[in-house]
């Protein structure tokens, strides 16, 4: 038994949904899982099918329960939101909706700089550039992967712990992003994007593509983001 203290001024419909958004915070009923059926959560916690039936509808359309026809109601993978008129890390981002980051280091390297890099970066021909890839993760799943260009002034990059937050790591430098331009466009998950973010080859995966300035206005790095759209979704 699990019963609701209905000693709180919030209506019993809310505190149940806080319940339930709580048990699955702590994994109690994982992400995929299917959750009890209402029947049973009236039960577990003495409450009415009404309340239930709210509690239930609130959750889910606040993306922490889909219902499935036929199947029931399941726990969704975590969505996390993203402003991208803030110039905000992907470490900040999450902190700010209370989801746990985590950020895997695929690979950092120099490499000469392409035509895109030349045009964003105000670089030349012949000149290289220092590449980062990192597979972003809200709570666990895998949601992006970023691919970035730096100019090889900053090539100390490479001799630094890019598994947090990047833009702090270049706080520490003195260098502040401050403003980007945005492209968005859809493509479609190659074999090795399929692995790295754990989807299909094929699958549909939204490219935002940025230039990023510094506080002084001059380019940062340009940037390449593969984004799961049903994990992450960024707001214009």
């Amino acid at each position: 038994m699990n019963k609701l203290l209905n000693t709180s001024s919030s209506p019993l419909y809310h505190q149940l949904k806080q319940r339930i958004a709580g048990d699955i915070e702590k994994g109690n009923y994982p992400v995929g899982s299917r959750i009890p059926p209402e029947h049973e959560l009236e039960n577990i916690y003495q409450v009415s099918r009404v309340t239930v039936r709210r509690a239930l509808a609130e959750l889910t359309a606040e993306g922490f329960l889909e219902r499935k026809q036929g199947k029931g109601t399941f726990v969704s993978e975590p969505v996390l939101n993203r402003n991208i008129k803030s110039i905000h890390s992907f470490h900040d981002s999450c902190r700010k909706e209370g989801i746990r980051a985590g950020t895997k280091v695929i690979s950092i390297s120099k490499k000469p700089a392409d035509d895109a890099d030349c045009c964003d970066l105000n670089l030349e021909n012949g000149d290289y550039v220092v590449e980062t890839v990192r597979v972003w993760y809200a709570d666990g799943i895998p949601v992006a992967l970023e691919t970035n260009h730096f100019p090889i002034a900053y090539a100390y990059l490479e001799n630094e712990n890019l598994a947090g937050s990047l833009y702090q790591v270049l706080r520490q430098y003195g260098i502040e992003p401050d403003q980007a331009i945005h492209e968005i466009s859809m493509t479609f998950a190659t074999d090795r994007d399929a692995v790295l973010l754990d989807i299909r080859t094929g699958d549909p995966l939204i490219r935002l593509r940025e230039v990023v300035y510094d506080q002084k206005g001059r380019p940062l790095h340009n940037s390449n983001q593969l984004i799961c759209g049903n994990r992450y979704t960024a707001r214009i």
